[in-house]
């Protein structure tokens, strides 16, 4: 059902956004030491936020009234604050608002496309974000999401072997000497444990098949007592027990074919309504101990049953194959994220080129999308829990209320 924005957007909403926004600000602002960065990062953190169509330096230059980008490319480039302490603002402001038992915690990455070989980590490699080899950066990000709602919470540029083994053109866009190369999984395993050393709530952690199919991950989150479904190839081979055979290796697939018991599972709500599959799953041959147990999860389509999906699972002994169907399905929380960080906050509209820049933009970013996310709480409390679409129809009516931009006020 509609929401009559006109209706709620003065007074309450309205006083909302600027309360809200004052209060990020400030904690933002208790990361700069002199007050000239201090108010344009909260200035910056605004434009974000604005409705401008793009998030480039000149457009929020221009929002928030300056004539030349240079002081708002400074925020990024210059000042001195830390884009670490940011984005464990950003992840404190997720966890107080979002935080929950029921938590999920879930790694992917996007690409950032660019022309040209001298922004950091840029290359040509494959990006989901066009479906093809692209020259672009890769972002490896964290998403946090429960039944209250989702946002990124951490972040990680991925340098590909070419700019690790240039020490030369890392230091001409400020890598730190100590940055060596990183896989994806171990990026999302560095971030992983950070969310942990904070204390994140959360009971599951969720990835593609790029995680999945890095068993050192998966036996780090098992080490850790971690819960976890994650994406396997159908080629991944899997300890399992074989009549006749005892334990032995099996392709995914050939388990797949063997497995019995389908039923029919329900992944949760998605953007056409309640998404069902047929699901099995087969126990596997491990060092389990209580109460902790593994199985490979099959997923198949009911229109194309031939479509099969194979995840690697370790939780708890006693977890359905229900509740199993029901973790997979979260995945789709950070591609919105991704989907909503890139319209709304100009999560890939940055026009830098060095380390700390990227760092610093896309954390601003994923600041005012945690904003968002805390917004949305707060309306949903009071006005009945709109869906998205309808959330970012009241936000656009609520930027105009506010004279366009927050930045104005």
């Amino acid at each position: 059902m509609l929401i009559d924005v006109g209706m709620v957007v003065k007074p309450v909403v309205l006083d909302q956004w600027r309360d809200e926004l004052e209060q990020v600000q400030d904690r933002l602002g208790e990361l700069f030491v002199r007050p000239e960065p201090r108010r344009q990062a909260g200035l910056y953190l605004e434009a974000l936020l604005s409705s401008a169509e793009r998030k480039n330096g000149w457009q929020l230059a221009e929002q928030i009234g300056d004539a030349r980008p240079w002081r708002t490319q400074a925020v990024l480039s210059q000042a001195l604050w830390s884009q670490d302490k940011a984005r464990a603002l950003c992840r404190s402001c997720v966890v107080e608002h979002l935080g929950a038992p029921d938590g999920v915690l879930v790694v992917d990455e996007t690409g950032f496309l660019k022309k040209g070989t001298r922004s950091v980590g840029v290359a040509r490699q494959y990006t989901g974000t066009a479906g093809r080899i692209e020259n672009c950066q890769i972002g490896v990000f964290l998403g946090y999401g429960s039944s209250k709602g989702h946002a990124l919470i951490d972040r990680e540029l991925y340098l590909p072997k070419d700019w690790t083994n240039d020490r030369a053109r890392c230091d001409a866009v400020s890598v730190p000497p100590e940055r060596t190369f990183l896989t994806k999984p171990q990026l999302a395993q560095l971030m992983i444990e950070r969310a942990i050393a904070a204390g994140v709530p959360f009971s599951w952690v969720v990835g593609d098949e790029v995680y999945g199919n890095d068993r050192r991950l998966r036996v780090w989150l098992e080490q850790q007592e971690r819960s976890h479904v994650l994406a396997i190839r159908s080629t991944e081979t899997l300890w399992a027990w074989v009549a006749g055979q005892g334990p032995v290796p099996v392709p995914a697939k050939d388990l797949a074919t063997a497995a019995d018991g389908w039923q029919r599972l329900s992944a949760g709500a998605g953007s056409k309504g309640e998404r069902v599959y047929d699901g099995a799953r087969w126990r596997l041959c491990r060092l389990q101990e209580a109460p902790w147990d593994h199985w490979l999860l099959v997923r198949r389509k009911l229109a194309r049953p031939e479509e099969l999906k194979y995840y690697v699972v370790f939780g708890p002994a006693d977890t359905s194959l229900q509740s199993l169907a029901q973790v997979a399905g979260q995945r789709w929380r950070i591609e919105e994220c991704f989907e909503a960080a890139k319209q709304e906050v100009g999560l890939a509209d940055y026009e830098v080129r060095s380390w700390h820049g990227w760092y610093r933009h896309i954390t601003l970013s994923m600041l005012a999308l945690a904003f968002l996310a805390v917004m949305r709480v707060k309306i949903n409390a009071e006005k009945g829990a709109p869906d998205l679409m309808h959330f970012f129809q009241l936000l656009s009516v609520c930027r105009r209320s506010a004279g366009s931009s927050p930045a104005s006020n």
